[in-house]
């Protein structure tokens, strides 16, 4: 039987990250002083505050001050304050210091953080201002209404793997809302499917991506120290690939490492968790990992597009903030201190809104102003060209850059564009390089001591899922995929998920077929930006489902 309930709300935010944070409590703000009392709701699908968040995470604290003026920037729980910013250039056997930072990479006065303790400590501060949170609800619809948006769904929870209703079946409760607010991260499931509808991509650039991976360790004293902090060019990519690492020393004696890579690399096999793990056997990082102890993995995607790449930010009772939208700055690779100040502006452009009762396009265009008129715009314009600068590789990259510097981010050619990663991949018969598994066969039999297979990273993302459930995984076209994505591709979502969600399994008789164990996922969501041909759609499972981070 269906028991199927309605509640209302002034303003739904869906996601708890930082961006949708501070939309609850900028806007908590404004409409005391204005004197109006208006309820703000935001569900969360992870099992609680922090579950699903993770970054790097360097991160620029101006903002908390704006976000938080009463509150000093001693009491925010960032890790450490760095106290040696480098950049290296490995090789397989070593590495170099470059004499420089590249221009918009330095960190003087940043801080290192677990992004999921700072969002905990962001709600407990929405929640005093009477911010109403929910954790472990997945919202998998929209609701609208004459074409409008009017709020969305929680899934519906007692179904089994094959649809049927179970005894505990419980039908997903409609949150109606004359405001909702899309703060659920890149690639949000819920946000592609309004940038769809609308049509908010129309005349930008699409979206570009690239995958982190990241692992923390307890290691022995001394080797290294709170704050000192490295980043990586270099090995194991090639000139064809986008990327590099990080080492950040955290109090405690921990450490924070990991590998970003762009998805528009051209390998069917390129495998982002192993050249990650291969990327460790460096010299230098293996030597500040030894005799240490793994003690959590993760790993998720950034929307790297740029400028170029956001979308028409708002339609009718509807805005988008944070990586929903893309606001990341390259080469910098930094959206956390952006991702609040979108849901500041966000707020304010809200509570005007509920003043004059007025949630149309029009009246909320105003956050688009605000954006453009805010330190979003001047921090992401003069790089608006820099990631598009790289899908010629490295060199290429390197030339475009040097013209940008130059030209305040213009270039010799203008507005440079870009190709959805899904399309980069070549087929197995086109890539005529050697591929990755080739590159690195002496390095691919993981010791499960400083490098690991992805089963046994899982394990320590704390990633389960009611195995009963609809997977939330869907193969869109199995005929299509069999004889496009397998047979021509070689299922390259076998290889760059990092989590072993995809298994290429070859039966007796040599034919071949995808299995999904869809228990695994860590939410990335690199299989529905990646798979050529938009193979696969990532969509919410059950609430509470998936990795179940710390400190990440």
């Amino acid at each position: 039987m269906s028991n199927a309930a309605t509640v209302s709300t002034d303003v739904l935010i869906i996601g708890g990250g930082p961006s949708g944070l501070a939309v609850s409590i900028r806007l908590a703000d404004i409409l005391k002083q204005m004197g109006l009392n208006r309820r703000i709701l935001l569900i969360e699908k992870g099992n609680a505050i922090g579950s699903h968040i993770l970054s790097g995470a360097v991160i620029k604290p101006a903002v908390f001050g704006e976000l938080l003026p009463d509150v000093g920037l001693e009491e925010i729980p960032f890790n450490s304050k760095i106290t040696k910013d480098s950049m290296l250039l490995l090789s397989a056997k070593g590495c170099m210091k470059l004499p420089f930072h590249p221009p918009h990479m330095g960190n003087k006065g940043n801080y290192v953080a677990s992004l999921g303790d700072v969002c905990r400590f962001l709600a407990t501060k929405a929640e005093e201002k009477g911010v109403e949170i929910y954790s472990g609800f997945s919202v998998n619809e929209i609701i609208y209404s004459d074409g409008k948006v009017i709020g969305a769904k929680t899934i519906d929870t007692g179904v089994d793997h094959h649809g049927h209703h179970l005894e505990n079946f419980q039908e997903g409760t409609t949150i109606e809302a004359k405001l909702t607010v899309f703060a659920e991260g890149a690639r949000g499931s819920l946000t592609k499917q309004l940038i769809n509808r609308f049509d908010l991509q129309q005349g930008k650039n699409p979206q570009i991506y690239s995958l982190g991976c990241k692992e923390v360790w307890s290691v022995p004293e001394g080797a290294i120290k709170p704050g000192e902090v490295y980043h990586t060019l270099g090995y194991p990519m090639n000139l064809r690939e986008f990327g590099g690492g990080f080492i950040y020393g955290l109090t405690d004696n921990k450490v924070a490492v990991g590998l970003v890579v762009g998805l528009d690399f051209q390998d069917p096999t390129f495998d982002v968790h192993a050249a990650f793990q291969v990327w460790k056997t460096n010299p230098f990082i293996a030597k500040i990992l030894k005799d240490g102890k793994l003690l959590e993995y993760g790993a998720k995607t950034l929307p790297e597009g740029g400028w170029y790449s956001l979308p028409k930010l708002v339609t009718d009772n509807a805005l988008i903030v944070g990586d929903s939208a893309g606001f990341l700055t390259m080469p910098a690779l930094k959206g956390v201190h952006l991702a609040i100040h979108s849901g500041m502006l966000a707020a304010e452009t809200i509570a005007m809104a509920l003043s004059k009762e007025d949630f149309s396009e029009e009246v909320l265009k105003t956050y688009e102003t605000k954006v453009r008129d805010s330190i979003i715009y001047k921090e992401m314009r003069p790089v608006r060209n820099f990631r598009q600068g790289f899908a010629g590789g490295i060199i290429a990259g390197a030339f475009h850059f040097a013209t940008q510097i130059l030209t305040g981010g213009a270039g010799f050619f203008g507005r440079l564009k870009a190709h959805p990663d899904n399309v980069t991949t070549k087929k197995l018969t086109e890539y005529t390089a050697k591929p990755f598994c080739k590159r690195f066969k002496d390095k691919l039999d993981f010791d499960k001591t400083l490098t690991f297979d992805k089963v046994t990273d899982v394990y320590f993302s704390g990633a389960t899922h009611d195995e009963q459930q609809i997977p939330h995984l869907h193969i869109n076209n199995p005929a299509t995929y069999e004889s496009i994505n397998i047979k021509e591709y070689g299922a390259p979502c076998s290889y760059f998920c990092p989590a072993e969600v995809y298994e290429l399994h070859t039966d007796k008789s040599g034919h071949r077929e995808l299995r999904i164990h869809a228990e695994n996922c860590v939410h990335c969501k690199t299989c529905d930006i990646k798979e050529p041909g938009d193979g696969i759609t990532w969509t919410t499972p059950n609430g509470g489902n998936g990795p179940e981070y710390k400190n990440m």
